[in-house]
């Protein structure tokens, strides 16, 4: 439906955004004007002690500081209450006293289709309910109590059963008066090519119901029974009311629970979420049958800030997680990221609850490590970097993936954080004694392209590197020069990162500083030295200056 201009102005005008919200908080009578219609709360929205949620009644507009929930009074209607846009609009019209605008005519019809074929929907899904408790749905019963879902379970899921017939469904939703246009068009059954009368698409397998996030029921999963069954997994086409790529199972019930404060855990399939959610974890969603797309990321995020995802601890799950680095890069920014928690080999989150409990998946899900890690695997796991060569293409491999952050703040931190993966990487990766020169000792690198003095200084002729001595002093005042050099300098550290990286430092003091040096490269000298002295105490710098 399309709303006459101005229309949202004066709706927006004439409601009070801290009554709206008024309902679902409690102001903070500390830090609340309410004469300037300035309001804050504890966030609805995730689990807080402090008042971090802002309500400026004037602007209209809402924002919270800790999870960045945002929006006005039509976006809190409809994320607070499942809501669509229409319906949110509607609401506030009633409490405004706006009469709502005539509906176009065409869109009123598409409204009313997409109303039929979700009832259509949830017929099929009350069908195949009682066929689960029917002798036809033993078999599924077995199997659904095998993997630990009781009668109670499987009723909060509403799981049901399809046996194996061609139009048993088809029969079934005629006989109560629905056209076979109608059937089709939500995707239980399907037209053959050669124009005879539907049949169904889902026999012989469990059925999962998939609901949007206001808990109507938009198309099917099966499980096939057969073990020889084509697809282990069937989903419902694509239709007026299903779109694959922009839906999540379990979406409503997740968004709940993730409001209350329960971290948002990704699963891979209907199983794993059930499982997970019986086991208390109630925030936990799955895509459906396919790598999350951008559609369910951007899904992901409205929902938590850091959604936490679940792979199997196997071959297809860590490849998952790598294909998921790349659509979500382009994405990130602060308030939008992901943790990924990687099963043990072989185990998938059902496995795992069954072996050893909630308490081992919770430990599991606090382990999870940042995007960053994964990206790091992904580049390096399995190679060697032993020359120049292979350093660089990773270092450019590395290069072209923080490219794709958009965010200029977090691609910085990120270009950071891998710098840092690298530098560790290399100090591990010394080539042998044979290709080091004398002994094996490989001499700094490290050259700022400066002419020395034409006359040494009186202090230069009587310091040891220049009077003399062993190689290994003469080796250590180089060092020590050339970090002195870049603590005082720290513009010339970017320059010569890479030589500095290669550098084999004659003792752990050089060593702990060098690390320093390049982990806090971006730093002016002054706070570069302060913050050395944080991390390595003062005694680091004065024996180094000495």
């Amino acid at each position: 439906m399309s709303l006459p201009p101005n229309f949202l102005d004066e709706l927006r005008n004439r409601v009070s955004l801290t009554q709206v919200i008024g309902r679902s908080v409690v102001w903070d009578p500390r830090k609340s004007n309410q004469g300037k219609g300035d309001m804050w709360a504890p966030c609805p929205f995730h689990q807080e002690k402090t008042a971090s949620f802002h309500v400026m009644d004037r602007e209209g507009y809402y924002y919270c500081f800790g999870c960045h929930a945002k929006g006005d009074a039509i976006s809190f209607l409809r994320e607070t209450q499942n809501m669509s846009f229409m319906e949110a609009v509607a609401e506030l019209a009633r409490e405004a006293g706006m009469p709502m605008p005539e509906q176009d005519p065409q869109a009123a019809a598409r409204a009313e289709k997409r109303t039929e074929l979700t009832d259509v929907m949830e017929m099929a899904v009350q069908h195949f309910r009682l066929l689960l408790k029917t002798g036809a749905g033993s078999q599924a019963r077995a199997y659904l109590a095998g993997r630990g879902l009781s009668e109670e379970a499987q009723a909060r899921w509403d799981i049901g059963f399809a046996p194996e017939a061609r139009q048993g469904l088809f029969t079934h939703l005629r006989d109560k008066g629905v056209s076979p246009e109608m059937i089709v068009a939500t995707g239980l059954c399907a037209k053959p090519d050669d124009g005879g009368a539907p049949y169904d698409r889902f026999r012989d397998r469990i059925i999962f119901p998939i609901r949007d996030a206001r808990g109507r029921c938009i198309s099917l999963g099966g499980r096939a029974m057969a073990a020889d069954a084509r697809a282990k997994y069937l989903n419902g086409p694509e239709s007026e009311i299903f779109h694959k790529g922009r839906a999540l199972y379990n979406h409503g019930p997740a968004r709940s629970a993730s409001g209350k404060g329960a971290p948002l855990i990704v699963a891979e399939g209907y199983m794993d979420v059930i499982a997970l959610s019986e086991a208390g974890f109630g925030a936990t969603v799955a895509p459906l049958g396919t790598a999350i797309t951008e559609d369910q990321l951007q899904l992901l995020w409205r929902i938590h800030p850091e959604p936490i995802v679940a792979l199997d601890g196997d071959a297809a799950g860590l490849r998952a997680a790598m294909r998921l680095i790349n659509v979500a890069l382009p994405l990130l920014e602060a308030g939008k990221s992901l943790r990924f928690c990687l099963l043990p080999q072989g185990q998938d989150p059902d496995d795992l609850l069954k072996a050893q409990g909630a308490s081992a998946m919770q430990a599991l899900l606090d382990q999870a490590q940042p995007m960053v890690n994964l990206l790091w695997q992904r580049e390096t796991e399995g190679k060697v970097f032993d020359s120049p060569e292979r350093k660089a293409t990773l270092e450019r491999d590395l290069a072209k993936a923080t490219a794709q952050i958009q965010d200029q703040g977090l691609r910085r931190l990120y270009e950071d954080a891998l710098k840092d993966m690298r530098w560790q990487l290399y100090r591990g990766a010394r080539p042998n004694a044979a290709a080091g020169g004398q002994g094996g000792k490989r001499r700094a690198a490290f050259r700022p392209g400066v002419a020395p003095p034409a006359t040494p200084a009186p202090t230069t002729r009587l310091s040891p590197l220049a009077s003399g001595g062993s190689d290994s002093v003469e080796e250590h005042l180089r060092e020590a020069v050339i970090l002195a050099t870049l603590i005082a300098t720290p513009a010339a550290i970017t320059r010569f990162e890479s030589a500095i990286e290669r550098m084999d430092l004659a003792s752990e003091d050089l060593a702990n500083l060098s690390r320093a040096i390049l982990t806090h490269a971006a730093l002016p000298a002054h706070q570069l030295r302060a913050t050395i002295q944080t991390d390595l105490g003062a005694d680091a710098l004065e024996k180094l200056h000495a």
